[in-house]
């Protein structure tokens, strides 16, 4: 299965400059992972109200994202780190 081409929205390079350089580095690779795997993921939406926005977890760390199949295209939205406050209880 061919990979998916990656986009990134221009502030996700702001949002990986939040975390250290080995969680950035880490963060940038699973995105090419998923980029890899797309056809092999289930992708459930984020909320119902956003059905094409979908999430991916990396430690305490939220990759957002959606998937053009027609262009084979993953487009980062947005990387977001949970702070506590931020997590379900």
């Amino acid at each position: 299965m061919p990979w998916f081409r990656l986009a990134f929205r221009p502030d996700v390079v702001t949002d990986l400059s939040a975390a250290d350089p080995a969680m950035a580095q880490r963060l940038f690779d699973k995105t090419k992972w998923l980029a890899s795997n797309v056809e092999n993921l289930r992708h459930e939406p984020l909320a119902s109200d956003l059905p094409g926005i979908h999430k991916y977890a990396v430690g305490d760390w939220r990759i957002f994202y959606s998937i053009d199949r027609a262009d084979q295209l993953l487009d980062i939205h947005h990387i977001h780190h949970m702070a506590p406050a931020d997590r379900p209880s």
